[in-house]
């Protein structure tokens, strides 16, 4: 092919991106899919999304947004005037100008990155694209998976990447349940193979986001999301760790944090809790750590921060045993509410969720544990389905203690202070009640 043909790829695609004409895919249609697919739509672009739940696409067909973020009436309309089209046939996708690939990279129990879905997305993307098309791939992963992984598959197809096919990594940055910041104003990292590639990449979100960043590589891009959430798991186990410090101490934490929070520079306010939880903070720190241990490289920060993050559960569930132990009373045989099980609040979303592994704790030391969540009527988990209690004066009253796993804006605080005989605020909820009647229990020793 000459450099001329190679021209006139780039050059086409670039002003098919510019007059819109381009048809835009999106493989993945989940928390970081569907809003992109839905910007796209509302850009002006026809989006062809791909995802193999035909529940997902059944909803999305008829109108209905399964992410709490996405409005359904959004869905809808960008449905009714033929813009988005969800499916579940992959062939659809050689009608695609460009792609983003937003499918899960979860760790496997050794935490080393399981690949399988990014490989399949890359596999079933390679049997149906054609030359001049743009992939990009947004599923967060280690550095050198776009080069290394997604590469090489187009490449045995005779595509030389940068003349035949654009291929670039962008991370997502989804922050769930967000008011400020979502998929549209937040700045969009772009990192290229070639020049050529970074070109087209950018020019695409640039359509749709209010703010494109280009890097030098796509080993530079991946490694930004990495570095943004283990930038966050760090800081969070270290204020984690001074909760338990001040515990020991006899300090209020609490107090501490919005004292140091007074400072103007140099202090970045961050809280304890009873654990991280979501897909991104605690996975992604260990995509790096894995990559760095081919290297012969111990990340010895990642490693402290997850140890010390993954303990707080089991810190939370001290707190409840020596809560009932001071009315005495045992955790066998107590009846627990657990307020919240989101893993942050004001969103639905349990994934990697502490208040799952404080529940698990509770029970297999013979607690009999209910939760109340206004987000999560119920769900499953490890084969069993939980369904939420209404938070009432009779429930509380009847439980022998209430933990606070997630601070949703949602719940009365005042009306479980007023009930409980006893409450392990995890979140510092209950700081601004009046008058409690319960006694609290705070991650720290002089806590709420």
């Amino acid at each position: 092919m000459t450099e001329q043909h190679a021209t006139d790829h780039q050059r086409h695609l670039l002003a098919r991106i510019r007059d819109h004409t381009a048809v835009v895919g999106v493989v993945g249609l989940g928390y970081v899919g569907l809003p992109l697919a839905v910007e796209f739509g509302k850009a002006g672009f026809k989006v062809i999304g791909y995802d193999v739940s035909t529940r997902v696409i059944d909803a999305l067909m008829s109108g209905r947004s399964h992410i709490q973020d996405v409005p359904s009436a959004d869905v809808a309309a960008l449905v009714k005037s033929g813009a988005l089209v969800a499916t579940a046939d992959p062939a659809r996708l050689a009608e695609v100008d460009a792609v983003s690939i937003a499918v899960p990279t979860p760790l496997v129990k050794t935490r080393d990155p399981d690949m399988s879905y990014v490989d399949k997305a890359t596999d079933t993307l390679a049997a149906h694209c054609r030359p001049g098309t743009l992939v990009v791939l947004e599923s967060t992963t280690y550095p050198g998976t776009t080069r290394e992984l997604v590469q090489p598959k187009f490449e045995r197809l005779g595509l030389t990447v940068g003349r035949d096919i654009f291929l670039a990594f962008s991370p997502e940055r989804v922050d769930p349940g967000n008011k400020k910041y979502n998929t549209k104003n937040t700045p969009k990292v772009v990192g290229g193979i070639t020049p050529a590639c970074l070109a087209v990449a950018s020019a695409l979100y640039g359509e749709c986001i209010d703010s494109v960043v280009s890097v030098s590589s796509p080993e530079a891009a991946e490694l930004v999301k990495l570095l943004e959430n283990t930038f966050r798991s760090v800081n969070i186990g270290l204020v984690n760790e001074m909760a338990i410090v001040c515990d020991r101490l006899g300090v209020n934490v609490w107090e501490v944090i919005d004292a140091a929070a007074t400072k103007p520079f140099g202090f970045m306010r961050f809280t304890p809790g009873p654990g991280i939880g979501g897909h991104c903070i605690p996975l992604d720190p260990h995509y790096l750590a894995w990559k760095m241990r081919t290297l012969n490289y111990r990340t010895r920060f990642i490693d402290v921060a997850s140890e010390i993050n993954s303990q707080m559960p089991d810190f939370v569930v001290e707190k409840v045993a020596h809560a009932l132990n001071d009315v005495c009373k045992s955790v066998k045989g107590s009846h627990v509410l657990v307020v919240g099980v989101a893993y942050k609040k004001d969103i639905d979303d349990i994934r990697e969720s502490p208040a799952l592994d404080v529940i698990r704790l509770l029970e297999g030391r013979g607690a009999e544990v209910t939760y109340h969540d206004p987000f999560i009527a119920s769900f499953n988990e490890d084969g069993h389905r939980r369904t939420g209690v209404a938070l009432t004066a009779d429930a509380l009253a009847k439980s022998d203690t209430t933990v606070i796993i997630t601070d949703h804006s949602k719940i009365d605080y005042q009306l479980i202070v007023d009930h409980a005989s006893v409450v392990v605020d995890t979140r510092n909820a209950t700081a601004r009640v009046v008058r409690p009647k319960a006694r609290i229990v705070s991650l720290s020793a002089s806590g709420a």
